[in-house]
């Protein structure tokens, strides 16, 4: 996917959320929800404006930091190797975020009836899932993958780690997804736990790897 047609359409979701957030704004209320804990329970409110506005403005910004990030790299030659991929990543993140957005905004018209985790973890398991094949398709940079010293100082360490975490990614990804039918605090921890211990796990055997390839 090309940058010019990556910007199209993450400016085009964005444009949307203010056109809905705009059309919406007299059948909201003056506190949005904005926060639900594990047993899908709201928990935290914003301000309307907050609430209709705050999403597309993240959007916004994460979406101009990486537009920044492959030409500020000193490795972005690297970057350019699989910069269809990583644009890609910016659509899919860009529409969960857009995706949590009108979910927060049905709930906060009154449709509720729905779990915010069942409805949000098969997106994201989706997402982590396609985390891992960029992971596989990443070269040595300094801002996008699994970026510890070890394979930061290595192309053959930073190789192996991704491919590993290629896997581990996918498979965390896929968890999430078969989580997202049970619900509840089960759901969340079916995903947290694979992928922080799938994170952990990869910052060890970065490690290991480069101990090997220096005493070799």
């Amino acid at each position: 996917m090309s940058t010019k047609l990556t910007s199209m359409i993450v400016l085009g979701m964005v444009a949307i959320a203010v056109i809905a957030g705009a059309l919406l704004w007299n059948q909201l209320p003056d506190q949005m929800a904005s926060h639900w804990n594990a047993n899908d329970q709201v928990d935290g409110y914003m301000p309307k404006f907050w609430g209709v506005f705050l999403m597309p403005l993240v959007i916004l910004g994460m979406f101009a930091l990486f537009l920044i990030i492959p030409n500020i790299d000193p490795l972005k030659a690297n970057i350019a190797q699989f910069r269809g991929a990583f644009n890609l990543f910016i659509v899919l993140i860009s529409a969960f975020m857009l995706y949590i957005h009108g979910l927060t905004l049905a709930w906060s018209l009154g449709y509720q009836n729905f779990k915010m985790s069942a409805a949000m973890l098969p997106f994201l398991g989706v997402l982590f899932f396609f985390v891992g094949y960029l992971l596989r398709q990443a070269k040595r940079n300094f801002f996008i993958g699994i970026r510890t010293p070890w394979t930061l100082s290595s192309d053959s360490v930073w190789d192996k780690t991704h491919r590993l975490g290629s896997v581990l990614f996918m498979l965390s990804g896929a968890i999430a997804i078969l989580g997202s039918f049970i619900g509840g605090e089960i759901a969340f921890w079916l995903f947290f736990i694979p992928l922080m211990g799938s994170a952990l796990f990869l910052v060890v055997y970065s490690y290991v790897l480069y101990q090997r390839e220096t005493k070799a």
